[in-house]
């Protein structure tokens, strides 16, 4: 006979949760025969006392076992999925799951919505006319057989590992977000859920990202595709820079409207070079060989899918995206070179003005965000425009350009001496969006 206190004392006291134990904790949990303040307790030990990657294992699996487990294994094409942790302007699931898919693969993307600072992709896709993201598992498994269509990004059922969404509300109010086990068993009990074969991560690091110091981002990567292969699900992660906002464009209509461009043949630079290369790791684990993606891109195929799987879920691939009522620029206040742009205080500005909520469930305006005019490394001229901001509510934009006050550092190269180590270089040298590929011990 099982007892919260027991667990909750086992772990406080360093001792490592047997299986028995963890099973009958998740489901007591989530039946609710263990209350709030008692699964607090546990998790909080857990922070304390971390957890064994057989713990961590057992505990996901406890998760998923919470609910129903999603089966694609019967489709006719191979099954890969991807998982971004969050950042500012990521908006790479868009372009990227109707190009895996104009490849070959099918592509059961289950996306969440955008709390704080960091966007949502289904915030960005309700954007679109008609666009819905709940769709039965029927239909989903109809378009991912569908070679014309291929992918789906849509949201996770409320039967999909519900433990977890139990567990995170109470770990969001309780100081217990900052645990790698829980924070890795939560991620991945949703995805292994969802039946994918094969997944590759996404783990930002840097100033707009969750993670802020490299090595804690490979902490938790390792241990993300540890539990994806223990559970027989093909993974990688990649550890990929968010110091600075990616794409030009941060907010929900913005990002869609950017992500056509990359779907076009053209967009952003390093957009376009993440979801290149974030799509040849997927194919390279759904075991497909000999396709490039950069070339369908190219050639049109990528955009037919996109516009194939928006109509798929109720969208109209041709109407026009909503746009604020409202803009005001943030002009460049020194001619020099764009050293600094930085992701974290681009994303509060976006949020302030509405492309973000504070609380779930609260509304975002479809229209708001914000467009970048120089990224680091480009040069700047005083008065000319470097950050445009959008919003329905312009009471929103004194507390925006208050979050982009120290957002930015632009530096003169006529103004450096070079012999003086008091100064920042004027030379400036880009970042690499890949930092790190984290495999299978």
């Amino acid at each position: 006979m099982h007892s919260a206190v027991d667990v909750i004392r086992a772990k406080r006291d360093g001792g490592e949760l047997t299986d028995a134990q963890i099973d009958w904790v998740v489901d007591a949990f989530t039946r609710g025969q263990v209350a709030d303040e008692q699964m607090s307790a546990l998790a909080m030990a857990i922070v304390w006392r971390g957890m064994t990657r057989r713990e961590t294992a057992r505990w996901t699996a406890a998760m998923i076992n919470s609910g129903k487990r999603l089966d694609f294994s019967d489709l006719p094409r191979p099954t890969v999925d991807k998982h971004s942790t969050g950042g500012v302007g990521d908006k790479i699931t868009l372009p990227l799951s109707p190009l895996v898919a104009a490849c070959g693969a099918s592509v059961p993307q289950l996306s969440g919505r955008g709390l704080g600072h960091t966007g949502g992709t289904l915030d960005k896709l309700e954007s679109i006319p008609g666009w819905q993201a709940d769709i039965p598992v029927e239909r989903m498994r109809e378009i991912l057989a569908d070679p014309a269509i291929g992918a789906v990004i849509c949201a996770a059922g409320a039967d999909l590992a519900p433990a977890d969404k139990r567990l995170y509300a109470l770990r969001d109010v309780t100081g217990t977000v900052e645990s790698i086990p829980l924070i890795a068993s939560s991620i991945m009990s949703k995805k292994i859920a969802e039946g994918t074969g094969a997944l590759v991560l996404d783990v930002k690091v840097g100033r707009g990202a969750f993670l802020k110091e490299l090595e804690q981002a490979r902490e938790l990567a390792a241990a993300m595709v540890e539990l994806g292969t223990d559970a027989g699900v093909r993974t990688v992660a990649l550890l990929t820079a968010m110091d600075t906002p990616l794409g030009n464009t941060a907010g929900n209509a913005l990002e869609v409207a950017e992500s056509l461009e990359v779907l076009a043949g053209g967009g952003p630079a390093d957009i376009v070079e993440l979801t290149v290369t974030l799509a040849r790791e997927m194919l390279a684990q759904a075991g497909i060989d000999g396709i490039d993606p950069a070339d369908a891109l190219a050639d049109g195929r990528a955009m037919d899918h996109w516009r194939a799987m928006i109509a798929a879920q109720g969208g109209d691939p041709d109407a026009p995206l909503p746009v604020a009522h409202h803009t005001e620029t943030l002009e460049a206040p020194a001619t020099g070179t764009l050293t600094r742009l930085d992701a974290l205080d681009v994303g509060l500005a976006a949020w302030r003005l509405g492309a973000g909520r504070a609380r779930q469930g609260d509304p975002v305006q479809a229209g708001a965000g914000i467009r970048i005019h120089a990224k680091p490394g480009d040069s700047v001229k005083a008065g000319e425009p470097l950050l445009t901001l959008h919003t329905d509510t312009p009471e929103a934009f004194p507390a925006a350009f208050e979050a982009l006050r120290n957002a930015f550092d632009i530096v003169d190269p006529a103004a450096v001496d070079p012999r003086s180590s008091s100064h920042p270089s004027p030379v400036f040298a880009r970042m690499p969006l890949l930092l790190d590929r984290i495999t299978a011990s």
